[in-house]
């Protein structure tokens, strides 16, 4: 048995060897990851550089384009090294790096998203109010805390792993993966479940719970109001309704799949 921050590389086991499809596997993803990053930055300029938009709504928008921008940076480029490589090893202080990077991701896109159907909430239901109780000195505070609880939350998930004593070195995974290091480990997890677990409950139902309330209230104003007002909630909720639906259906999936998987856990290599 050895701590885990006693070791020093882990190894991917779910990569195939696919001979010269890793060519193109390496196009397709490296192809993804320019036209994020180019998109994102595209719109993060034309909200900058446009005063017109320099209000809350734009400005959470804004926030969303440099949360994606980080996450796929902290995946694409490490999975681009992968693919190309012959040895699929990561050493332990990459592996902590990019778990710290796509966790707290997925953290501030849940927190984004709630704080942004609060502001769609204010500006249908409440719309005489709306300058006075959204203002963007209001979003910038809110923006921040989310990125604020968002690493600190990550922070203290991290700090419990590396006490851990692991019994392997195997993570059946392409990327670095909390719970899959969690598997490893040969001590007691009892702190890391229940952290893991009040994390969780923070990061995806509390914030689901406070957009399920908002979109209750828009429909009951919907069906109450004119045409004109449904017109608007369509308008202003639909792309928020997709980057919800797309970002909460693939975080459900990885969760089911990081818990559940039991596959027996390899030895030390």
């Amino acid at each position: 048995m050895v701590n885990s921050s006693q070791v020093s590389y882990f190894t991917f086991n779910a990569y195939f060897e696919s001979g010269h499809l890793k060519h193109i596997f390496f196009v397709i993803a490296l192809s993804l990851y320019i036209l994020i990053v180019c998109t994102n930055l595209l719109l993060i300029v034309v909200i900058c550089m446009n005063r017109s938009l320099h209000e809350p709504m734009y400005l959470f928008l804004c926030s969303l384009f440099v949360n994606e921008l980080y996450g796929s940076t902290g995946l694409f480029p490490f999975l681009l090294l992968q693919i190309l490589s012959d040895v699929h090893t990561v050493s332990a202080s990459c592996c902590f790096l990019q778990i710290f990077c796509l966790f707290s991701y997925g953290t501030v896109e849940f927190f984004s998203l709630a704080v942004m159907s609060f502001d769609r909430y204010v500006a249908i239901c409440c719309p005489l109010q709306y300058n006075t109780r959204m203002t963007s000195n209001k979003a910038v505070v809110l923006i921040s805390l989310s990125w604020l609880y968002s690493f600190l939350a990550v922070v203290v998930l991290i700090s419990l792993i590396v006490p851990l004593r692991l019994c392997g070195n195997i993570i059946n995974k392409v990327y670095c993966d909390i719970y899959s290091i969690v598997k490893l480990a040969c001590s007691d997890t009892k702190v890391n479940n229940i952290y893991g677990l009040i994390y969780a409950t923070l990061t995806i139902p509390c914030p689901l719970s406070l957009i399920f309330y908002t979109y209750v209230r828009i429909l009951q104003v919907c069906f109450s109001g004119s045409k004109q007002t449904r017109q608007k909630a369509v308008s202003t909720c639909t792309p928020h309704l997709a980057s919800l639906l797309n970002f909460s259906f693939g975080t459900f999936f990885e969760i089911v799949q990081s818990r559940f998987n039991m596959k027996i856990i390899p030895n030390m290599v």
